[in-house]
């Protein structure tokens, strides 16, 4: 009796602590939820960068209050990590209506995209991240619910079928995407207003930084903030998750300030350099130098030789390099500028050997 009675016991505890454990989890993930909330800006002051087209949504939105209709479609593309989903979330807040958020992959059968636009309520905006990766069956059932306002539906089976149109509120769709060119041409003619997203300066995300320790209350000085602004490849996601890995070292190696020296000192650390580039890009770059003569290569050659997949390289280490004019895209493949031979101390190489590289 003794021995059950201790089994007992022991499920009980056993129990208690999950069921702890599950109560800790889920304040865990509720505290990471308060905490997006609050570092993500709710107004077109505190939202810092993308001068140009705040102004312009300004005036969308003043004149959609003015018609109190709500505001035109909007597609926001450009690199990840420069805050189409915040920006989403300002105009929903300046709007003063409600938003709801989901992504193109979760929407794989016509009844999640039929539930979600039955569930909307006038005025609301309805957020899709990645739209470019829709399937056909629900971007067809969005044409009418865009342009008209109306869902297409269908009941009875065989000869007993019938054709219904269902009205719907009006409402906005707001579609993010990293791909603009993969949207179908009457998806993306359906978008009243289009807006591509541009890296950030240095000085812009100086600002994003010192507002992001600002919330975590992390003393950070004017030198700092630059340190880190200048490695974070001109997006804010990187910026902000810079702020924090900084912060860490900076608390557990000195007094918890974050100055231009300790961030220096901890991105080294962390492998970044100047440029913002990590491991990855560097081998990346590299590569072509060292085993291709500079380039061009394939794209598919590339991922195998490091390891990666072709779409991480196209998503994420590509853009920026890009933009920075390190890499080059040609119709042969991939080369490097002479800039990227200075960048990575390939002193040695005369620049007619450098020049023959790329001519």
């Amino acid at each position: 009796m003794s021995i059950i009675a201790d089994d007992n016991d022991f499920k009980s505890k056993n129990i208690a602590e999950k069921k702890k454990h599950s109560v800790l989890k889920c304040e865990c993930l509720e505290n990471d939820k308060n905490f997006e909330n609050c570092i993500r800006p709710k107004s077109f002051d505190t939202y810092i960068g993308q001068t140009a087209l705040k102004e312009t949504l300004k005036i969308s939105i003043a004149a959609a209050k003015k018609r109190e209709l709500p505001l035109d479609h909007l597609l926001f593309y450009g690199p990840p990590g420069l805050g189409k989903t915040t920006l989403a979330g300002v105009i929903a807040e300046q709007m003063g209506v409600d938003i709801k958020i989901t992504s193109a992959p979760a929407l794989e059968r016509p009844r999640d995209i039929i539930g979600i636009l039955m569930s909307l309520k006038g005025g609301e905006i309805l957020f899709i991240d990645e739209i470019h990766r829709l399937n056909k069956v629900a971007e067809e059932i969005l044409y009418p619910a865009m342009e008209d306002f109306f869902l297409d539906m269908t009941t009875g089976k065989a000869q007993t079928v019938k054709t219904l149109r269902v009205p719907l509120p009006k409402f906005t769709l707001i579609g993010a995407t990293t791909k603009a060119g993969e949207l179908s041409g009457p998806l993306r003619d359906r978008f009243g207003i289009i807006h591509r997203l541009e890296f950030y300066t240095e000085d812009e995300l100086a600002q994003v930084i010192k507002r992001t320790a600002g919330i975590l209350n992390i003393e950070i000085s004017e030198q700092g903030a630059h340190a880190i602004a200048k490695r974070s490849r001109g997006t804010p996601r990187i910026a902000n998750r810079l702020v924090k890995r900084v912060a860490d070292y900076a608390l557990v190696k000195h007094d918890g300030r974050i100055t231009e020296d300790i961030a220096n000192k901890s991105l080294d650390i962390l492998k970044i350099d100047n440029y913002g580039l990590d491991s990855t890009d560097r081998s990346l770059l590299k590569l072509i130098i060292e085993k291709y003569d500079g380039g061009p290569v394939g794209i598919e050659t590339i991922a195998a030789a490091i390891g990666e997949d072709v779409r991480t390289i196209e998503d994420v280490c590509e853009p920026f390099l890009l933009q920075a004019g390190l890499l080059q895209r040609t119709p042969r493949g991939r080369k490097v500028s002479p800039a990227t031979y200075r960048h990575l101390g390939y002193k040695n190489i005369d620049i007619n050997e450098q020049k023959s590289l790329f001519y």
